[in-house]
């Protein structure tokens, strides 16, 4: 299985994504990454980079090899790559599991983190990217209490 590549960043996007973007290209590929990352029943390999990534080559905006949105685009999108890989603490090129990098981002990422992360990004004012952390961090923190709490048995009298 070919893993997924993705860019530190996108690790935080893929969250908060309500179908915004540069374009409709751009739109039907993260809604596709995006889709599976929340997939939770599908587990896959993710390749994190500083880098573009497979979301960025439906980006009008991506050169052969940078983000050419502006002079400073590509400057200020692997600083956004590197803060999150070193808030994760995550190696640059590795292959993780996605289950693996759901549950450190819900466990090392607080919503108020994306002020830092995320800083001068476009999409932040708009609050979805915090709800959508807020929200892994809420299910995450749901299914560890369920893992953790006392097995129960639980009879059923069922009369034939």
């Amino acid at each position: 299985m070919r893993p997924l590549r993705l860019r530190g960043h996108h690790l935080l996007c893929v969250h908060g994504f309500r179908g915004m973007g540069y374009s409709p290209s751009f739109v039907e590929k993260m809604k596709e990454i995006v889709r599976d990352i929340r997939d939770e029943e599908k587990e896959m390999l993710i390749q994190v980079v500083v880098a573009l990534d497979e979301a960025c080559f439906s980006c009008p905006h991506h050169g052969e090899s940078t983000c050419q949105a502006d002079p400073t685009s590509n400057d200020h999108v692997v600083s956004m790559d590197k803060k999150v890989l070193t808030h994760l603490g995550l190696e640059e090129n590795a292959v993780y599991l996605k289950s693996e990098l759901l549950r450190l981002t819900a466990k090392k990422v607080r919503p108020d983190d994306l002020d830092d992360l995320c800083a001068n990004c476009s999409w932040l004012s708009y609050g979805v990217c915090k709800e959508g952390i807020a929200n892994l961090r809420q299910k995450k923190s749901e299914l560890s209490e369920i893992a953790s709490s006392p097995f129960q048995k639980v009879w059923y009298d069922k009369k034939i």
